[in-house]
């Protein structure tokens, strides 16, 4: 009985590695929506037959515009420039040309460990849903490497191809609802739709900041079409110091504003709003006043979808006071 148990196991652990030892190089999320921002996190499993990754090629396919890769310590990045297929709007500028390569080089990734590549960039110019390939070459010193670059045909399985390209399926932008409160008030909405798991994050807007203020307001809608709660955690935006949770309420005909600690919870089933007058977003230490027709990266951070990149619509400016407890 104790050989047949350790048979048992030596032959677990075996398969263990050889599907380790098969991993292929893929994205952290390969979800995205038409006409919105996207992070593209290159997850890198392993090495070439047990040499340490030196080189890390990223081919970025048509769509996938205005990128810009993120730094890593310990290695180099050659950005290759070229035309675009089309053209594409960026923030009223047209733009033909572009990242259409990205390499990270001169690093040492031993087969011992994995790592992620991260490049950011605007998916832009689907009217269907459309799997986009980004092929990989991954390069161990001089002579060796692994290529993820084959691409199945129309209707045919990724999963019985040997090395496939890492692929994000992209959905066509559709025009965002919105629930409760003042949001329409600030007017120029989001008119995009992000999905992360069962979550459905629509309607996006800030207001439009006076000239030298540093605070300003805004929210977006989450629609839980799940069966599990989730929980807003976090929200970062490269525009401003910190981002915060608010609650608005009135207490003996006093609106007071608190910060929410805890984040914000999603219930199953429920659609959430953000937006003045209750739940929203505080953006503290603003760099620059947000201006009217302008957008606002922002990334939300979920207790179980994730992070979530997605942009908020710049409108007219809103009156309202309120204070803090």
């Amino acid at each position: 009985m104790t050989q047949t148990r350790t048979a048992l196991f030596a032959l677990i652990l075996s398969l263990a590695g050889a599907a380790a030892a098969h991993a292929h190089a893929s994205f952290e999320n390969d979800e995205a929506t038409s006409e919105s921002g996207f992070k593209a996190v290159l997850q890198i499993p392993h090495g070439c037959d047990g040499k340490a990754t030196t080189e890390v090629q990223v081919k970025l396919p048509e769509g996938f515009v205005f990128a810009k890769p993120q730094p890593k310590a310990g290695w180099e990045i050659e950005i290759i420039r070229g035309d675009y297929q089309k053209s594409y709007d960026n923030h009223g500028k047209t733009v033909t040309s572009g990242p259409l390569e990205i390499r990270w080089k001169n690093g040492n990734l031993s087969d011992d460990y994995y790592d992620t590549f991260v490049i950011k960039g605007t998916i832009s110019g689907f009217d269907k849903q459309t799997d986009i390939a980004f092929p990989v070459t991954q390069l161990c010193g001089a002579t060796d490497k692994v290529a993820w670059d084959e691409i199945p045909a129309e209707g045919a399985d990724a999963h019985s191809l040997k090395h496939p390209a890492p692929t994000v399926t992209v959905t066509p932008a559709t025009a965002a609802g919105h629930h409760g409160h003042d949001m329409a008030a600030m007017s120029g909405m989001s008119n995009t739709t992000v999905k992360a798991g069962s979550l459905e994050i629509s309607g996006g807007a800030v207001k439009a900041m006076l000239p030298g203020a540093k605070v300003g307001g805004g929210g977006f809608t989450v629609k839980n079409g799940g069966s599990e709660d989730d929980t807003l955690i976090s929200v970062e935006s490269p525009a401003a110091g910190r981002v915060e949770l608010h609650e608005m309420t009135m207490q003996n005909d006093v609106m007071k504003m608190r910060k929410l600690e805890q984040g914000i919870a999603i219930p199953a089933g429920a659609t959430v709003a953000l937006a003045s007058g209750g739940l929203h977003l505080m953006f503290m230490d603003v760099k620059k006043p947000f201006a009217e027709g302008d957008s606002v990266p922002v990334t939300l951070t979920f207790e179980k979808a994730g992070k979530v990149d997605y942009m908020l619509a710049v409108g007219n400016a809103a009156g309202g006071t309120h204070k803090h407890n």
